[in-house]
């Protein structure tokens, strides 16, 4: 057996490596026999080839940022001497987007098919709220419907969801605040993971329930009931009402069984959060891999977080399905580099704290890791956040970084998996979507490990390959959408990550 390296370089171009030990001052890091002027822990950069002040350092064979001082071989190369620099791309619209070979095996997942062809990997019920002024009646429904044991009687039913939010009122009326937050609760009202909603408001909320279910079938199999707390009469009146709603829902809802579909009905939201140096050469492409073969066998994946995808844009533009793809996600990439400007902050607000520890320098980094989520796929079409996604293939949906608002709107968008990989240890959960957890790392998972669904890091520790890696990815997105239970939902997560994307002023 050959001996693990030290370090790893992940392209010829490139001039720093990745340290996968911790490496003290004086060791030899690697066979080309760089000896580390600094200590550096495992995850971080390391440079292979002197470089000058002004120097593009590069990662991936792609730009990471500048050099802030000359950097001599061996050194640590981070924060300290490594800035954001020019990162104007060519973004060559569809230019290399190949299409993947169709695998012609039809592979089969057991779920809720609902009437409106969607098929669902759960069957909760909702309560969901129009306004942050109805989220303490919803959980009290919720909370009477547990203590009377209302779901006894309905065993296909997995639980009750308040679905409880910030927002709703003190906002305009008609701007993209209200369109982004209206577009996102109409999402979870369709959801297929939910068997029945029950929409509650306060009555003179700016998002009315009216509005909301006004003019327009909202969910095809009519389980959806509505009330506002002020026509009920208060609070006591409103949860008595609601109980029996809920009642009558369950029993709709409870009809539903599991039966075979294929898997062509998944759509996977693929998040990252916590990242570090070991995210973009493990999971992510890992991951990416996994997204290749759910779109080979005719299903949606979901790329999120413009701001995380920043410097690294051209990578998706290239290989956009049509010109016009590739110049919608750059319009979402101008809006971003406005909104923040606006809002006196910068697109270089990213790596985070914890990112930094774990070896990411810039956003320029920290995204050309993100992107390799997406595998190779083409990039089919570009949606706006809570956007109903219609379409198969790789997908990308605008959002935020924050991981639970990014979440959210894949959830509103119709993801009905949600997967994420995690190099610091993220915990979380989203009902009513479950949600994969992948360690980047080895030492992570072995400390997170009840929090943690598969570990990547044997891809770096145990020589695994990305292909067996994203296969096991794959097999295990169908063995969760037929019903096996992920860590976060044994954990319970799920009861405080619906944030819906609150843009504009609070009024």
């Amino acid at each position: 057996m050959t001996e693990r390296p030290r370090m790893l370089t992940l392209n010829p171009q490139d001039n720093v490596a990745i340290a996968l030990d911790d490496i003290a001052a004086g060791d030899l890091g690697a066979p080309e026999g760089v000896t580390l002027l600094q200590s550096v822990t495992r995850g971080h950069k390391v440079a292979i080839a002197p470089i000058k002040a002004g120097e593009n350092v590069l990662r991936y064979g792609q730009i990471i940022g500048q050099a802030t001082c000359d950097i001599a071989v061996g050194e640590h190369v981070h924060v300290q001497n490594l800035g954001m620099g020019d990162h104007s791309q060519d973004y060559a619209h569809a230019s290399e987007a190949v299409a993947l070979e169709a695998i012609p095996e039809v592979r089969t997942f057991d779920g809720y098919h609902r009437a409106d062809g969607q098929v669902g990997t759960r069957n909760y019920l909702g309560i969901l709220t129009s306004v942050n002024c109805s989220g303490s009646v919803a959980k009290f429904i919720a909370e009477a419907a547990e203590k009377s044991g209302l779901l006894d009687d309905f065993p296909n039913v997995d639980g009750i969801v308040p679905i409880t939010h910030g927002t709703g009122c003190g906002m305009s009326g008609e701007n993209e605040g209200y369109d982004t937050l209206f577009r996102t609760l109409s999402g979870y009202a369709q959801h297929p993971n939910f068997g029945g909603i029950l929409l509650i408001g306060l009555g003179c909320e700016v998002m009315q329930v009216s509005a909301l279910v006004g003019g327009r079938p909202i969910r095809a199999d009519g389980a959806l009931r509505y009330m506002t707390i002020q026509h009920e009469g208060g609070t006591r009146k409103t949860i008595e009402k609601g109980l029996v709603e809920l009642r009558g829902i369950a029993e709709q809802a409870n009809m539903a069984t599991r039966e075979s579909a294929p898997i062509s009905h998944l759509m996977v939201g693929m998040q990252c959060g916590g990242s570090d140096g070991y995210s973009g050469i493990t999971a992510n492409p890992a991951l990416g891999v996994a997204s290749d073969l759910m779109v080979r066998h005719g299903a949606t994946t979901i790329l999120s977080e413009t701001s995380e995808i920043y410097g690294a844009e051209h990578l998706l533009t290239r290989r956009a399905a049509t010109v016009e793809v590739g110049e919608k996600l750059i319009d979402r990439v101008r809006w971003w580099e406005d909104y923040t400007a606006r809002n006196k902050g910068e697109m270089d607000n990213n790596p985070s704290p914890g990112n930094k520890r774990g070896g990411l320098t810039t956003i320029l980094e920290k995204s050309l890791g993100a992107v390799a989520k997406s595998g190779s796929a083409p990039l089919t079409d570009v949606y706006l956040f809570g956007e109903k996604i219609d379409k198969k293939g790789f997908v990308f949906m605008d959002s935020p970084g924050f991981d639970p608002c990014s979440v959210t709107g894949q959830i509103a968008s119709g993801a009905n998996l949600i997967v994420f990989t995690t190099g610091r240890g993220s915990v979380s959960g989203y009902m009513p979507t479950p949600c994969i957890k992948i360690a980047t790392n080895s030492e992570m998972y072995a400390r997170m490990s009840e929090d943690m669904d598969i570990n990547c890091g044997d891809i770096v520790s145990e020589g695994v390959s990305l292909q067996d890696k994203g296969r096991e990815i794959f097999e295990m997105f169908i063995r969760v959408a037929s019903g096996e239970q992920t860590k976060s939902e044994d954990l319970g997560f799920g009861g405080v990550e619906f944030v819906p994307w609150q843009i504009g002023a609070v009024m």
